[in-house]
């Protein structure tokens, strides 16, 4: 190719978007010169697409792909002027030719499923559109990417609202687009366009792994665990999808199962660092906690850098770092390629560990900053919970219950123990899962999931409360029908009663008293400035935005208290409440008047709850196991010049409190 020729293409490629009549202009004259240049001609097709005359295109392209088979260029070009005259069999057969020359293009998979689906070939289109969805994003889905791991979740909506438009079957698009609802807390809406893109293209396999991980995180444990037995019907070894079935029996209390895919699992892939993590959370889940540090440290053996086995160690809390773990920590803390996930758990796991060797100022600091990186990646409004206790205060009156009755769901056993975290409401489940009729669950989403649906997707927390006046007999009974059908997994016992241990769904105790009136509510209560400063100080592992400003979780304790005091005012005595300092000091008046609470006959193993064995979830797991005592009630006062924001948020409310530690 002469010098002349080469400048000629060279300028024509520059103008060919913007221009593309100047581009086939000079395209023309470098043909004149060297009428047999391939690459001049088949950016002339080009040229010509974009000027709108497809026949000339079509020419130029066909003549280079009979000319050169074997060259993808010319098989894509062909098959792109093909798709717009509107020939889809013919442009699914070039198509199909590129793609198999170079299966890695980024959108040579799209482009063929859409012309296989016009051409009626519904399972050709469907394989395409999955080989597509398992490539990595294409160039111009980058942008999106990015404002997704940034957080910026309006922005990556409305670059997909633009693509999707040009590309509506584009399933990584769908895909990113889903997982942007699902990270704005539009559960719904993600669960639909993973549903789409898997309408779309049935075998691909991150559309359908995503759906598992969110339909578990919904709490929709038979759902998540058949779309992982769907992933391994077709491949049975994928690494991925056995992780994801050990998660989801996890989260459905299958642990004992949990531990068998995760052995397995451990013994295909030994150096497999997130493997040896969750094994290690199931273990120490089921009192094996020498066994779940060994399996801890293992994953860290394998990644230093792997925050959460951090943070997992140091939430055992019966567990302290050693000296030289602590420098470790230090050391990886340096490391500027820590992601941010893995920088706020290990900056928890800093605060514990020097926590645990009395360094104040030092704990709170690594306490402080975790919690400052973490409120800086997420979207929190405290106004929300204090819209919800307002419009509860003026919609939920004596009259609306008195009027509404006992009319719900007939169905007994559900108990709710509700409050805050951190409030010894996990020490309250223990005691009541000791008992012969009583079996302790976990935190179950499910209540929260039929007020979201109330309320409407998207819509202000309040939104529910204003449809439930108009709910009638029949309704209520269903949703209270509800409530039992969908936490019916989680009960493996076939005991008359079961606890929900979810403290947010204090919010919800007017919905209860709707739809479940023979449900015991319970309310933990812990000394605020103790329940915040332990708030404050832990990484939680989903959910519980309030605890990661001070101010911003006295504020959530106060609308907490105001709301459980409206509660008392218009349904007095529906809500046995459970002040955690006089219960570990004088243990065993209080456990007797919550057994008669709940309608129970007292039982000495609830004065032992240490010794029940049974599988608990939550950060006081190893706490519990150990008997009842008041040890630690005033652990926060050595933190107190440290949290005034605290205080001052919470005003009165602590001056009000009914249990002063100390």
């Amino acid at each position: 190719m002469s010098v002349a020729v080469q400048a000629l293409i060279q300028q024509a490629l520059k103008l060919l978007n913007d221009k593309p009549a100047q581009a086939e202009a000079l395209l023309r004259a470098a043909l004149e010169a060297a009428p047999d240049n391939d690459d001049a001609q088949l950016l002339l097709s080009e040229a010509l697409r974009k000027k709108g005359d497809l026949a000339g295109a079509r020419v130029f392209a066909d003549r280079q792909a009979r000319a050169r088979p074997n060259w993808f260029g010319a098989q894509r070009q062909l098959g792109v002027v093909l798709a717009e005259l509107g020939e889809p069999l013919p442009a699914s057969l070039a198509l199909r030719t590129a793609a198999e020359l170079n299966p890695a293009h980024p959108t040579i998979w799209r482009e063929l499923g859409e012309q296989l689906a016009l051409a009626g070939d519904t399972r050709g289109s469907q394989a395409a559109y999955a080989r597509h969805g398992a490539a990595p994003p294409e160039p111009k889905l980058l942008p999106v990417v990015e404002a997704l791991q940034a957080n910026e979740i309006d922005r990556a909506e409305a670059m997909l609202g633009e693509h999707l438009r040009r590309w509506p079957q584009d399933v990584t698009a769908i895909r990113l687009l889903a997982e942007g609802q699902a990270r704005a807390g539009r559960q719904r809406e993600a669960e639909a366009n993973l549903r789409k893109a898997l309408e779309i293209a049935p075998e691909f396999a991150l559309a359908r792994h995503h759906l598992g991980q969110l339909l578990m995180g919904l709490g929709r444990i038979e759902e998540a665990l058949a779309e992982a037995e769907r992933l391994l019907l077709r491949d049975p070894r994928s690494a991925g999808a056995r992780r994801l079935k050990g998660a989801i029996l996890n989260g459905g209390g299958e642990f004992e199962a949990a531990v068998e895919v995760y052995e397995a699992l451990l013994k295909d892939t030994p150096d497999h660092a997130g493997t040896w993590m969750s094994y290690g959370h199931t273990l120490k889940t089921l009192g094996r906690a020498e066994e779940g540090i060994a399996a801890y440290r293992r994953s860290l053996a394998l990644n230093p850098k792997l925050g959460v086995a951090w943070f997992s160690l140091a939430n055992l809390k019966t567990f302290s770092f050693s000296d030289a773990e602590l420098a470790q920590m230090e050391a990886v803390l340096g490391d500027a390629s820590l992601s941010v996930n893995d920088r706020v758990n290990l900056l928890y796991a800093l605060g514990k560990a020097h926590e645990d060797a009395k360094r104040v100022d030092d704990a709170f600091a690594r306490y402080a900053e975790g919690a400052k990186l973490y409120r800086a990646n997420i979207a929190y409004d405290p106004a929300r919970l204090t819209a919800l206790v307002e419009r509860s205060e003026a919609v939920l009156t004596p009259d609306l219950f008195a009027e509404r009755g006992e009319r719900g769901c007939q169905t007994p056993g559900a108990i709710f123990i509700v409050g805050l975290p951190r409030s010894g409401s996990t020490l309250l489940e223990q005691i009541l899962a000791s008992h012969s009729m009583v079996e302790g669950t976990m935190e179950l989403g499910d209540l929260n999931a039929i007020a979201m649906e109330l309320g409407g997707q998207g819509q202000p927390e309040a939104a529910y409360i204003d449809k439930l006046p108009g709910l009638g007999d029949a309704e209520r009974v269903a949703l209270g029908e509800t409530y039992f059908r969908t936490t019916r997994y989680q009960r493996k016992l076939g005991r008359p009663y079961f606890i929900n241990k979810m403290p947010n769904d204090f919010r919800h105790v007017g919905l209860i008293q709707l739809i479940l009136p023979h449900a015991k509510i319970i309310d933990a209560r812990r000394h605020p400035m103790a329940c915040g400063w332990s708030c404050f100080k832990q990484h939680f592992a989903m959910g519980q935005h309030q605890t990661y400003d001070l101010a911003e979780l006295g504020r959530y304790y106060r609308d907490y208290v105001r709301l459980m005091a409206h509660y008392d005012a218009v349904l007095p005595g529906r809500v046995h409440r459970v002040i955690h300092e006089e219960l570990v000091r004088d243990p065993e008046p209080h456990i007797r008047a919550l057994l008669d609470y709940c309608g129970l006959p007292f039982e000495a193993a609830c004065l032992t709850p240490h010794e029940t064995e049974r599988a608990v979830r939550t950060a006081s797991s190893e706490q519990v196991r150990q008997p009842i005592s008041a040890k630690g009630l005033d652990s926060w006062k050595a933190y107190e010049q440290h949290l005034g924001p605290l205080r001052e948020a919470l005003g009165d409310v602590v001056d009000a409190c009914p249990a002063v530690p100390g």
